[in-house]
Order: structure tokens, then C-alpha cells, then sequence
């Protein structure tokens, strides 16, 4: 586990061309910012791994190539907010 600023929120733009599974198959939508509740880097990749907490309540790993970010709000502590 890797320590990320505290109330980074993030989009979902879901890239055809990463990694299955995609996250807006998965419970994610484009039209929410989900916090970012932790980020993981496996040595065996250059890919960075987000911990985001789905629409159904589910932890997910998503990797850094599907999200974008939407700002640093650290006075909100929801895990994700309509945009």
C-alpha cells in the first residue's frame, strides 16, 4: 500500500484497450467521483492500482488507466459523490 493524498476523488473513463475486467461492467459509472481509499503497485507491473469502493458497496482495485482525477476535497469523506 502505497500513502495518497487524503480526499483525492477520481473518475472512471473506462480505456477499451486495458486490462479486463472494466469497471463500468463492474458496478462504476462515469458519472460519479469515487474517493480514493488507497493505491497498490505490484513490482511486476508499471501499472498502479487505485482501492475504490463501487456503486454496489464492493472494493475494487482499478487500474490507474481507467481513472482521471476530479480534485482533492479532504472535508468530504463520502466514498464517491455524483458529479
Amino acid at each position: 500500500m502505497i500513502w495518497i493524498e487524503q480526499g483525492l476523488y477520481l473518475r472512471v473513463v473506462q480505456m477499451d484497450n486495458a486490462p479486463k475486467p472494466y469497471p463500468l461492467d463492474s458496478g462504476f459509472s462515469p458519472h460519479t467521483a469515487y474517493r480514493a481509499l488507497g493505491m497498490y503497485n505490484p513490482s511486476e507491473t508499471a501499472d498502479a492500482y487505485f482501492i475504490l469502493s463501487n456503486d454496489r458497496d464492493e472494493i475494487w482495485f482499478i487500474c490507474n488507466r481507467h481513472l482521471r482525477t476530479v480534485g482533492l476535497f479532504p472535508d468530504i469523506r463520502d466514498f464517491r459523490y455524483l458529479l
